[in-house]
């Protein structure tokens, strides 16, 4: 069944599965998805809801002698339909649970301590989660922080998502980062000559990203107020996932001989200044984010999957496996929202702090629109190879990247160094 209800597009993949009989003493039973938000239950073979709504739903099968293959149904309203993302219903039971918020964790000043959930006016909407989250410098808290809030969003605890509300409050211009922490002009950190460093500036890379996915929340959510519900579970879902990425990597560093520490090497900043160039144009922050540089990760990852195959480093080679799988959803998500607002006519270049909050404008051709957002926002060119199988499952056609060219001012071997920092890279 499609991963999100149809009544206001909430996320069910932590729906609760029901079944009951049609009958006194039948043994025909009818199984249900009930939505975490406002109960409304959908039958999983039909979609068909009591309510009136419908829920898609397609056939599947289970193939091969060792059920390996999972066969599903195309839709059948129109052509070219891939399979980017299979969800499990009721992941909770799958994945560790989250961090009990009365847990406490260590924050950036030694001998300071602060809960997951704050003690004195604790976030009650989806906004204000994103928000502290964007203020943690520790990043274990950070971590812990987006786990608890996507699980209290999914699962309908919070009052709202917030977004509608004109106490909103701001995120930050940048986000913090813990005392100690060294950041430095990319050019000094380009060479990756051994498993530390490299897993190192990845894991760099997975906890701005953590910090991107909230922003576009916090930053754009009050800008555009009809932005549906799936787009919070979208960009919630992706929050989950870098701070899954980020944990992934860490924990590899931790296990290496000697123990390399995450904050112990010099980082770079690079993702967040393509954040402050775009924070004022939801589509130029989708189009240069998650268009370019979280592209860019599709076109990189595979040779970095390869350099760790050759090192004989099962485990990192199993980390970035699952990361590249991720980061195809993230680029789909991407799309489609960018997308969603070529469709309506909002979050241009230009628009402004106060602009774009649900009036719309005029239509604009997606493939278009995305040329001119890399031209006015990104500089040099979009350079290959590129993975373009990995693309077209997410959604993005030859037509949006080949040759593509931004502004052509910068130095080339800069632009390089910029290049090389896509997600994943």
């Amino acid at each position: 069944m499609e991963s999100s209800c149809p009544h206001l597009g909430a996320d069910m993949s932590h729906a609760d599965i029901e079944e009951y009989g049609d009958g006194e003493g039948e043994e025909e039973t009818t199984a249900v998805a009930v939505c975490p938000w406002h109960r409304y239950d959908f039958d999983l073979k039909t979609g068909k809801s009591e309510t009136g709504l419908r829920a898609c739903t397609y056939a599947v099968e289970v193939r091969g002698k060792g059920k390996d293959e999972v066969w599903i149904e195309a839709p059948s309203d129109g052509t070219g339909w891939r399979v980017v993302e299979l969800r499990p219903v009721s992941e909770e039971f799958a994945d560790p649970p989250p961090q009990p918020p009365s847990e406490i964790l260590t924050a950036d000043q030694p001998g300071e301590e602060e809960p997951v959930v704050p003690l004195n006016n604790p976030p009650s909407t989806l906004i204000e989660w994103a928000v502290l989250i964007l203020n943690t410098p520790n990043p274990t808290l950070k971590v812990e922080r987006t786990k608890h809030a996507v699980h209290a969003f999914r699962t309908g605890k919070l009052s709202s998502i917030g977004h509608k509300s004109s106490k909103a409050p701001p995120p930050p211009e940048v986000p913090p980062r813990e005392k100690g922490f060294r950041i430095v002009d990319p050019q000094k950190v380009k060479q990756r000559r051994n498993r530390a460093v490299m897993l190192h500036a990845l894991a760099n890379i997975e906890q701005w990203a953590i910090d991107l996915a909230w922003d576009i929340i916090a930053r754009f959510g009050p800008m555009h107020k009809d932005l549906p519900a799936a787009f919070f579970s979208d960009f919630t879902k992706m929050a989950l996932d870098e701070s899954k990425h980020f944990s992934l990597l860490t924990s590899r560093l931790s296990s290496l001989s000697p123990s390399t520490p995450y904050g112990s090497l010099p980082t770079h900043a690079s993702l967040w200044e393509s954040a402050t160039a775009t924070s004022n144009s939801f589509r130029a922050r989708l189009a240069i984010i998650h268009l370019v540089h979280e592209a860019r990760g599709l076109d990189v990852n595979p040779a970095t999957i390869e350099r760790f195959r050759k090192a004989g480093d099962k485990d990192s080679v199993g980390v970035m496996e699952i990361i590249h799988a991720d980061e195809v959803t993230h680029v789909t998500a991407g799309h489609r929202w960018f997308c969603w607002a070529c469709e309506r006519g909002v979050g241009g270049s230009g628009e402004g702090a106060g602009g774009g909050d649900g009036e719309g404008g005029v239509k604009v051709n997606p493939v278009k629109a995305f040329r001119e957002e890399v031209k006015r926002h990104w500089k040099g060119e979009i350079k290959g190879p590129f993975n373009v199988e990995d693309r077209e499952r997410a959604g993005l056609s030859p037509a949006f990247y080949e040759d593509l060219r931004g502004n052509p001012e910068e130095p080339q071997e800069k632009v390089e160094a910029r290049v090389g920092v896509g997600y994943g890279s």
